[in-house]
C-alpha cells in the first residue's frame, strides 16, 4: 500500500506545481496585456490630441495668409486618413501598427510642410494664436514620443515573458501571441535638411 502512496504523492505535488505555474503564468500574461492596452490608449490619446489641434492650426493659418491651398488640402487629407486608421488594442500586430504608423507619418510630413511654408509669412509667425498652437503641437509630438516609448517598453516586457521557458509552453496553450512594436519611420535615420 505504501508503494502506491509515494508515486501518488509525487504526482499530486507535481500536479499542484504545474497547476500553480500555469495559473500564475496566465495571470501574468493577462496583467501585462492590460498594461499594453493601457499604454496603447495613451498613444491613441496623444495622436488624437494632435489631430484635434490641426483644424485650429489650419484655420489660423488660412485666416492669416494667402496660403498655398494645396498645402492646406494635404494637411486636411492626411488628418482624415490618419484618423480613419484604427487599431484595436487586442490586435496589435506588427502589420496593423505599421499601417497606423504610416498614416501618422503622412500627417507628420504634411504638418512639417505646412510649418515650413509658414516661414514666408512674418505676420503669421508673430501671431499669438499661431505661436500657442505651434507650441501645443510641439508638446504633443513630445508626448507622442514618450507614449510610444512607454508602449514599446510594455511590449518588450510582455514579449520577453512570452518567449521564456516554460512560459512559452503556457502561452501556446492559452493563445497569447507576441505584440508588435512601434518602429522608426523609413528614412528617419537621415537628418532633415533645413534651407533658408
Amino acid at each position: 500500500m505504501k508503494k502506491f502512496l509515494i508515486p501518488i504523492g509525487i504526482l499530486l505535488v507535481l500536479g499542484i506545481f504545474i497547476y500553480t505555474k500555469a495559473v500564475g503564468t496566465y495571470n501574468t500574461f493577462v496583467q501585462t496585456e492590460e498594461v499594453i492596452n493601457g499604454q496603447w490608449a495613451q498613444v491613441e490619446t496623444q495622436y488624437q490630441r494632435r489631430s484635434d489641434l490641426i483644424p485650429n492650426l489650419v484655420s489660423t493659418v488660412k485666416g492669416y495668409a494667402e496660403f498655398e491651398q494645396s498645402t492646406l488640402t494635404q494637411v486636411i487629407e492626411a488628418r482624415a486618413k490618419a484618423t480613419s486608421v484604427n487599431v484595436d488594442a487586442g490586435d496589435l500586430t506588427p502589420e496593423k501598427l505599421a499601417q497606423f504608423q504610416g498614416a501618422q507619418d503622412n500627417l507628420s510630413g504634411a504638418l512639417g510642410r505646412l510649418l515650413v511654408s509658414v516661414e514666408r509669412y512674418p505676420d503669421l509667425k508673430a501671431n499669438q494664436n499661431f505661436l500657442e498652437l505651434q507650441a501645443q503641437l510641439e508638446g504633443t509630438e513630445n508626448r507622442i514620443a514618450v507614449a510610444r516609448r512607454d508602449f514599446n517598453q510594455s511590449v518588450q516586457a510582455y514579449n520577453s515573458n512570452l518567449r521564456t521557458f516554460p512560459n512559452n509552453i503556457f502561452a501556446g496553450w492559452y493563445g497569447f501571441e507576441p505584440k508588435g512594436y512601434f518602429e522608426a519611420s523609413e528614412g528617419s535615420e537621415n537628418a532633415p535638411s533645413v534651407q533658408f
